[in-house]
């Protein structure tokens, strides 16, 4: 099943919303983290008009949630003159697994306009793609395209917690405005493995456990087509937990979004 065709599974029931989540979208015991994003703000965008942009998004890893039938739950906290605030729960046996909280805000006016500059990405085609192998990467990595563009790949020894990796979802290029392209945009910047990992030199397990995500823009038109570099380092790391922060450039070269971690590591 494809990204688009889960989040197309989002049903208002019964007080909330409900969706199907195949096992192809599993990370370990757990469902793929920027999908679990992705579909709460699925669920707030029946609570928000869709012409509000979506401005900041920070979520709560609290527990595993298993693929198959999900239940997610959301609530208006403050509808202001210019922005929303929703909370959002996705649900396992009754209990609170993610917890999402998201900022929706229309466009004000101001004289300020500070933009990251624009970078420079060599070709996609240049890095080294990604091959899935069951039973070894995790499912959900079936969906995805990854091309490794800077730092090395998990579990090699690399001297330095840097990665640059160009992603996308095996699946329409360009999903169009509004939820669903936002839902993209979240999906993108999960994607990548923390390039702690890259550090060591045996398997060992990771695990987000907070996200903030901030979007830059809420353009992303058809000229976006193609793969999105997701620049990521490790900034601080002791004691089994790590920090990292991340920018997610359009193909185009423009910085879309502004991410941080904290991830925990089990070496």
């Amino acid at each position: 099943m494809l990204h688009s065709q889960v989040l197309a599974t989002v049903r208002s029931h019964d007080g909330g919303w409900t969706a199907e989540v195949p096992e192809s979208w599993a990370q370990g015991r757990t469902i793929f983290g920027g999908l679990q994003a992705a579909l709460a703000v699925r669920a707030m965008r029946d609570l928000v008009p869709q012409t509000v942009p979506l401005r900041v998004l920070q979520a709560s890893f609290i527990a595993p949630i298993a693929p198959g039938p999900v239940r997610i739950e959301a609530s208006v906290l403050r509808r202001g003159k210019s922005v929303t605030q929703v909370e959002a729960r996705i649900l396992d046996q009754q209990q609170t697994a993610c917890l999402v909280f998201a900022v929706f805000g229309e466009a004000r006016p101001s004289v300020l306009d500070i933009r990251p500059p624009r970078h420079g990405l060599p070709p996609a085609e240049a890095a080294t793609p990604f091959v899935y192998v069951e039973g070894v990467a995790p499912a959900f990595t079936q969906n995805v395209a990854m091309r490794w563009l800077g730092g090395v790949n998990i579990f090699r020894g690399a001297k330095e917690p840097r990665t640059g990796i160009y992603v996308g979802f095996r699946d329409d290029p360009y999903a169009g405005p509004g939820a669903l392209g936002e839902a993209q945009i979240i999906g993108y910047a999960d994607i990548v493995p923390t390039p702690g990992l890259s550090m060591l030199k045996q398997p060992t397990m990771a695990s987000s456990l907070t996200w903030t995500l901030e979007l830059l823009t809420d353009d992303f038109g058809p000229a976006r087509e193609g793969l999105w570099l997701m620049d990521t380092e490790v900034t601080a790391g002791r004691h089994g937990y790590l920090n990292q922060s991340a920018t997610l450039w359009s193909p185009e070269g423009e910085a879309v979004a502004l991410s941080r971690q904290s991830v925990v590591v089990f070496a």
